[in-house]
């Protein structure tokens, strides 16, 4: 499923979900990085 998260205050990322963390943050996954933020 594809998500979008925030990163800092104007950058946005969308990927591959990959898991959620206890604080509200999800990480997605592109290509091979994976990244971290709040959903969109």
């Amino acid at each position: 499923m594809l998500k979008t998260v925030i990163m800092g205050s104007c950058v946005s990322v969308q990927g591959k979900f990959v898991q959620a963390f206890g604080d509200g943050r999800i990480s997605v996954r592109v290509g091979t990085q994976v990244f971290c933020g709040f959903p969109v």
